[in-house]
């Protein structure tokens, strides 16, 4: 494959699926509900485990929003549309780890689990050609574990909090970045 077949390959993914924007909105959202969970009174095995079933909302919230946003999540006969799917999965070979932070030290389950979420989004940031997504990834992983250090397990429900901000702020740069590649494009005729 010759470079300028991949980056029109590249090109058309980031046009279709809109640079993930339904699914970092969503996840901003989700998080968002994730801090209201970590604010209740309750054990932090409990609320670890209430995250798990909130966070499974995620894929329906943003199948919503890819009605909402006109995104594509299968485009056909590009080779590189799977890629995509399979950078989400790795994030799910660190459950293992997740599980053991859920078990040993639930109290730091929401901090694990925010630095799996805001790590897994590095490799997108070349997926779609979007530096916001490194930053994000960057800001998300240490941000929680500075948080985590300098909190009191009482406090520890700014992590999610924090993780909805950073997403939020992401989707708004995808947004933007969407709108800008579309000009591009169409500058470009195509």
């Amino acid at each position: 494959m010759k470079q300028d077949e991949f980056k029109e390959l590249r090109t058309e993914i980031q046009l279709e699926a809109k640079k993930g924007i339904d699914f970092i909105l969503g996840a901003g959202i989700i998080w968002l509900g994730i801090y209201f969970i970590w604010r209740l009174d309750q054990p932090s095995y409990e609320k670890s485990i209430l995250t798990f079933m909130f966070g499974a909302l995620l894929l329906p919230t943003a199948l919503g929003l890819s009605k909402v946003f006109k995104t594509n999540w299968k485009i056909k006969d590009n080779p590189l549309q799977p890629l995509g799917l399979w950078l989400n999965f790795a994030q799910l070979i660190y459950f293992p780890f997740l599980i053991f932070v859920l078990i040993r030290y639930p109290d730091y389950f929401i901090m694990a689990y925010a630095i799996i979420t805001g790590a897994h989004l590095f490799p997108y940031a070349w997926f779609y050609d979007e530096t916001g997504y490194a930053v994000a990834a960057i800001l998300i992983s240490v941000g929680s574990l500075l948080i985590a250090l300098s909190s009191a397990v009482g406090n520890i429900a700014w992590i999610p909090l924090f993780t909805s901000v950073a997403l939020l702020f992401l989707a708004a740069w995808i947004f933007m970045a969407n709108r800008r590649l579309r000009k591009e494009n169409a500058i470009r005729g195509n």
